[in-house]
């Protein structure tokens, strides 16, 4: 069984994409189309830059579901097909374009709304991140509540926990983690996302997803919110959700392997989520396509 995955917020990179869009004309219509249903041109930051227009939430979000789609694109034109797709938060739009339940046009606008949402609650509410490293998920999780206005936000595998909250409650983890020689280390991030201080932008998202009619899907999603398989009349809810909810990568992983998965193709900017897989499945087979380059293993793949 193979499993499509979609990264998240943070694989981003300048010039990304572009030797795919020189070589296959989908690659390009589908960075054009991205630009269009914005209204700006997207496809100009990707490839040229600046690295600090593309770092920024609003920006970055729709940049990377774009890169991810055009490299689903030219995948299955050389034969790539899923049984289920699942993708690392801001992923999970990408996934959904990938069993058809979104469009990717109205996909791009979504997720436009949804860092344009998120710049705003974190500048309006500054917070940040830290990854918590060899702890258990439940250490982990005390070591939040001790510090305070801290939540657990992304479950990525076994010992890799990383942690949201405001700004003075991340001090204190990572104060309280090298008193106990816990390995603690803050990111760089726009905002405290996947906690409460996310709430302002689900009220703002909320009405853009109330609006989209999400169809059936096919392949599976298995969502990372949820570490489920979610039908089409919970996707709305799931991604609403998704925004102040930890995402339970590693549990969805484990979802995914425990329905037959053995085969997991990452699809865009980055090997994150691999590396991720294998510390949940250290026998899986892993494939990643970025570029042409990542091309040739399709048939293998599919084999």
């Amino acid at each position: 069984m193979i499993a499509l995955l979609f990264p998240g917020q943070g694989a981003q990179q300048v010039g990304m994409g572009r030797d795919l869009a020189a070589q296959f004309p989908v690659a390009a219509d589908t960075f054009a189309e991205a630009s269009d249903a914005l209204g700006y041109d997207l496809t100009r930051i990707i490839f040229e830059g600046p690295e600090e227009d593309l770092v920024r939430t609003d920006v970055c979000q729709p940049a990377i579901l774009a890169m991810s789609v055009a490299c689903l694109r030219v995948a299955c034109d050389h034969g790539l097909r899923g049984d289920l797709a699942m993708g690392h938060s801001l992923g999970e739009f990408s996934a959904l374009v990938a069993c058809g339940s979104i469009g990717f046009a109205e996909a791009i606008r979504l997720v436009g709304e949804r860092g344009a949402a998120m710049q705003d609650a974190g500048e309006a509410r500054p917070g940040t991140m830290a990854a918590i490293l060899g702890l258990a998920d439940g250490d982990a999780e005390s070591l939040c509540a001790e510090a305070g206005d801290v939540w657990p936000a992304n479950y990525n595998c076994p010992g890799q926990v990383v942690a949201s909250g405001t700004v003075e409650g991340i001090d204190r983890l990572l104060a309280l983690a090298s008193e106990r020689g816990t390995k603690a280390t803050q990111l760089k991030v726009g905002g405290a996302f996947h906690s409460p201080l996310m709430e302002p932008a689900s009220a703002r998202l909320a009405p853009a997803l109330e609006a989209w009619d999400p169809q059936s899907p096919d392949p599976q999603f298995l969502s990372t919110t949820t570490a489920q398989v979610e039908p089409a009349d919970r996707m709305r809810a799931v991604l609403l959700d998704q925004l102040t909810s930890p995402v339970r990568f590693g549990h969805a992983v484990e979802t995914a392997v425990a329905m037959g998965a053995d085969t997991f193709v990452e699809l865009g900017p980055g090997r994150v989520l691999s590396g991720l897989v294998k510390r949940v499945k250290r026998d899986a087979v892993l494939h990643q396509v970025s570029g042409p380059e990542g091309l040739g293993g399709i048939a293998g793949v599919m084999a």
